[in-house]
């Protein structure tokens, strides 16, 4: 696969925020541990003090999830040596949306296995396991019951609630069985008993052979270990304390913050229900149910039934560090971001910040859309202007007539420091008059040039749709195709797609990648 990179800064793209990130700025610092090159895991992996009970109790509970399924023994030694103190994770987690949902899903992933490939390279001594993190608690159904293939969307009516990992996948068999040739895994996937497990089932077949390993962390006995935080959210609202205060500093800097922690950051899971628990004068209650608990009550159902208590977007993120041995967390643009307001709250637990690396991104570019493009004559990173300033730029760099005013515009600025110079040797109160003069009549030239371009535009109106096809193929519907196209886009008529990717993505390049797939 034939590639180009360029900065995801060229791309207009990304927040500020991101940005700002991913180039190291320096009032960003404080918000993270270190950032996340090969050179400072070193640093990562002698911090990462993680229990041993809390390996056994993970090791014991991935076994369990995975022992109906049929794995590559690469799966089984990763699992096994997550008991091992010189096995880390590196995770990224992500929605269990149908069909895995846009293609970045796909890129998350192979980030992850890349990145554990290159860190084994560079430190012999110690194992480290690619893991996905199944967002299995979430109940954001419209998020996730649909996809996108060949300009078509596919969707899933259900009337079920609550964890949409809880949720039966037999409806989908139908959407499966539909798909082109080369999907039948996912009719397979989708016999299985829940939406959690259709998922596991489905990424171990995409990634099982590099070893991948899948965590559900909808459990009970790796919430148990959760519990100290359950307690000290529910009862003296600490998370919200500081990240309240970290969201502030962020927000000071002029930075929009993404997430707003809660007084109490737990949902309640049961039986087709995740609502928010809230405090009352009375004790607790479960919002929108008749559900309500005395202090005593919650404090006991927390002690025997962890499995009840789902974090948020807040206390996700902490209970994944809780669980894993992770040195690094792999996720998108607004992922990244939202982690640099948690950074105190994982002081105060005194649990360790991973490593903050973002996913790699990606346009795969087919080859006819290439060809369309390089008759343009515009450059790869002209491929991130709209369509229309792409045109207006292709309009001016070859049209046969001179549309441009700068010359004018630059003799009107000469005349104007003329006129402005005599009038200020009568009267200096003339210069402003000269002044609202030039702005006005610089505004009717760049007005009159806008209908120049304007008319220019009109003559090559062949050329505007050969942009816009080019472009709809890689920005389908003006998005980026990777927060789009599902990856069998791709993968149905090139099997070894995720191969190349997996070949082509280093893990550690933060640029935009343009992926030429002939």
């Amino acid at each position: 696969m034939r590639t180009e990179t360029i900065s995801l800064d060229e791309t207009d793209c990304f927040s500020s925020f991101f940005i700002d990130y991913i180039n190291e700025k320096e009032t960003l610092k404080p918000f993270y541990s270190a950032f996340p090159s090969v050179k400072n895991f070193k640093s990562a992996i002698a911090n990462r003090n993680f229990p041993t009970a809390n390996r056994e109790a993970l090791v014991e509970v991935l076994q369990e999830q995975y022992k109906d399924l049929s794995t590559d023994n690469s799966v089984k030694q990763n699992i096994q040596s997550l008991g091992d103190g010189k096995t880390f994770t590196i995770a990224t987690g992500h929605q269990l949306n149908i069909f895995t949902g846009p293609l970045y899903f796909i890129y998350k992933i192979v980030t992850v296995i890349n990145a554990c490939k290159t860190l084994k390279q560079s430190y012999p001594d110690y194992n480290f396991v690619p893991v996905y993190w199944m967002a299995s608690e979430d109940h954001d159904f419209e998020e996730i019951n649909h996809f996108f293939l060949e300009g078509k969307k596919y969707e899933w009516q259900t009337d079920q609630n609550g964890a949409v990992g809880h949720f039966d996948p037999s409806g989908l068999k139908e959407i499966a069985e539909k798909l082109p040739k080369g999907a039948e895994f996912f009719a397979e996937a989708y016999s299985q008993k829940t939406l959690a497990d259709a998922g596991r089932a489905y990424v171990n077949h995409l990634f099982g052979k590099e070893g991948l390993v899948v965590v559900d962390g909808d459990h009970a006995a790796l919430k148990k270990v959760f519990t100290p935080i359950i307690e000290e959210d529910l009862f003296k609202h600490n998370p919200e304390k500081f990240v309240s205060k970290t969201s502030s500093s962020l927000e000071d800097l002029g930075y929009k913050t993404q997430i707003t922690a809660r007084k109490i950051n737990f949902f309640y899971l049961k039986n087709g229900i995740r609502e928010r628990i809230e405090k009352t004068d009375n004790g607790f209650q479960v919002v929108d149910t008749g559900i309500a608990f005395s202090e005593k009550e919650i404090r006991s159902l927390i002690k025997e039934h962890p499995e009840r208590f789902s974090p948020n977007v807040v206390l996700r993120p902490l209970y994944q560090e809780t669980i894993l041995p992770n040195l690094a967390y792999v996720g998108g643009p607004s992922e990244a971001v939202y982690w640099l307001q948690l950074k105190e709250m994982f002081d105060h637990f005194k649990t360790a910040f991973p490593l903050l690396m973002p996913r790699n991104f990606g346009v795969v570019i087919p080859e006819a859309a290439s060809s369309k493009w390089n008759k343009t004559g515009l450059t790869q990173s002209d491929l991130f202007l709209s369509t229309e300033k792409a045109f207006e730029k292709w309009v001016k760099a070859n049209c046969d007539h001179d549309i441009s005013y700068a010359e004018e515009l630059k003799s009107l600025e000469e005349l104007e420091k003329s006129l402005k110079q005599k009038a200020g040797e009568v009267d200096e109160t003339l210069i402003q008059h000269i002044e609202a003069l030039h702005t006005s009549f610089s505004k009717r030239i760049e007005k009159a040039e806008k209908k120049l371009v304007r008319a220019e535009k009109r003559l090559h109106q062949d050329r505007r749709k050969q942009i816009e096809s080019a472009k709809e193929v890689l920005f389908p519907g003006g998005s980026l195709q990777e927060r789009r196209d599902n990856f069998l886009n791709f993968y149905l008529n090139d099997p070894d797609f995720i191969q190349k990717l997996l070949k082509t993505f280093d893990a550690f390049d933060y640029r935009m990648y343009l992926l030429y797939n002939s």
